[in-house]
């Protein structure tokens, strides 16, 4: 088989906006140069991947879904690792089933999804991971990764979940230990734009390229019309996972409402209600969801939880931001976005109406704000998106072309 010619390509992720979101271009794309493209996804988001093209394998999935309370994520880090093994190992009995006879030439995969690497493994096919963000850098294991598990390896639930781990890589015939083959994929291919990679110059780039962001144009998502009276549109969204926040919205609620001149789109997810908040004004426009990159497009300022979506976007359309993170790697991005000279960042309990109102107005009329969005986007129109990362996953087929790096 030759890149040229169809070939089964098998997309394994989960049930998480961030995690497929970043992968579905990608995926509509090698569909539309003639391969077949399966999608191992549970069913809430099912009709998302069809929409490209690709076939959907639906799995049953145990993980909390984006329509779940946050809280079902706990509080510790070994809450939030242990799920997603926890998952993978109800699940791989679900794909080695689904897949019987029907092996994919290539497999894909999402930085959660460990069925992936072991079928990968059992079929003997080759491996890309899509990382929807940032990753290891020469050094990242003693810097960040020792401080973070060590102390939890200590524990008698995290030596539980250790050995349980590599018990499970053992029983499907792989040598390598927990940390490897969690962390160190055989081949990456980055979906955000290296701007926001940490220590960008100390990646294996014989590993892990960066190929940008692959958006697409969300046509599905539907769109969204400035109003004609807005003289600037906020945007504001902590994601889809960790938007259980009230007490943040009445705060932006009080910050913007009848501000002369703003328009502000609020999406508040799917646990907080609309009448927690108050009275509305008439310019603050309050959503469950939106279709954010349309709205980004037009938009003059940006509140965001830092997720590596968000913050791309972010950087894809040139809009100011304000970093008001969450949660795991949003910490990170938050602070190189300000490092970048795009942004602001307020933590939760700081993020009282007066200074969002102040960090808004301040990044939203900013010369040297527009200035760097303006570099940072002509910096990631070099990276090449979508057709880029088609072209490298072409070249990882068997019989494809020699594996290009650059």
């Amino acid at each position: 088989m030759t890149a040229s010619k169809r070939a089964h390509i098998a997309m394994f992720s989960i049930a998480a906006h961030g995690h497929v979101n970043p992968s579905l271009d990608v995926i509509r794309e090698l569909v539309a140069r003639g391969h077949r493209v399966t999608y191992a996804i549970p069913g809430l988001f099912a009709e998302k991947v069809a929409a490209t093209g690709a076939e959907p394998v639906v799995y049953t999935s145990i993980l909390p879904t984006p329509d779940d309370d946050p809280d079902d994520w706990g509080t510790e880090l070994i809450d939030n690792v242990e799920p997603f093994l926890t998952d993978a190992r109800q699940a791989l009995p679900q794909l080695v089933a689904a897949y019987e006879g029907d092996e994919p030439d290539l497999v894909l995969y999402d930085i959660t999804s460990y069925p992936a690497r072991v079928l990968a493994h059992r079929w003997g096919v080759p491996i890309v991971q899509l990382s929807p963000n940032l990753v290891a850098w020469e050094g990242y294991e003693e810097e960040i990764g020792k401080p973070m598990f060590e102390p939890l390896k200590r524990t008698p639930r995290g030596r539980a979940y250790y050995d349980t781990f590599a018990g499970w890589i053992a029983e499907n015939g792989m040598t390598m230990d927990v940390d490897h083959f969690s962390g160190r994929p055989d081949r990456c291919l980055v979906l955000i734009p290296k701007a926001l990679q940490p220590n960008a110059d100390r990646v294996d780039e014989s590993v892990y390229t960066f190929v940008g962001a692959c958006q697409g144009d969300r046509a599905d998502q539907g769109g969204w019309q400035r109003p004609a009276a807005a003289e600037k549109v906020l945007l504001v969204s902590l994601g889809s996972s960790f938007t259980k926040q009230p007490g943040f919205y009445r705060e932006c609620v009080k910050a913007f409402g009848d501000l002369p001149g703003w328009h502000v789109v609020l999406q508040i997810g799917a646990n907080v209600e609309a009448s927690e908040l108050g009275e509305i004004p008439a310019n603050i426009e309050v959503r469950g969801w939106v279709p954010q990159l349309a709205i980004l497009q037009q938009a003059d300022a940006f509140i965001t939880h830092a997720g590596a979506g968000g913050s791309q976007e972010g950087l894809a359309t040139a809009t100011p931001m304000v970093a008001v993170p969450q949660a795991v790697d949003q910490f990170g991005n938050a602070d190189m976005l300000v490092s970048l000279g795009v942004a602001r960042r307020l933590d939760t309990e700081q993020a009282t109406a007066e200074a969002l109102r102040e960090a808004v107005l301040a990044v939203a009329s900013d010369p040297e704000v527009a200035r760097r969005l303006g570099e940072i986007g002509r910096e990631m129109a070099t990276e090449g998106g979508t057709r880029r990362a088609a072209d490298l996953i072409e070249t990882e087929l068997p019989g494809g072309a020699a594996r290009a790096r650059g």
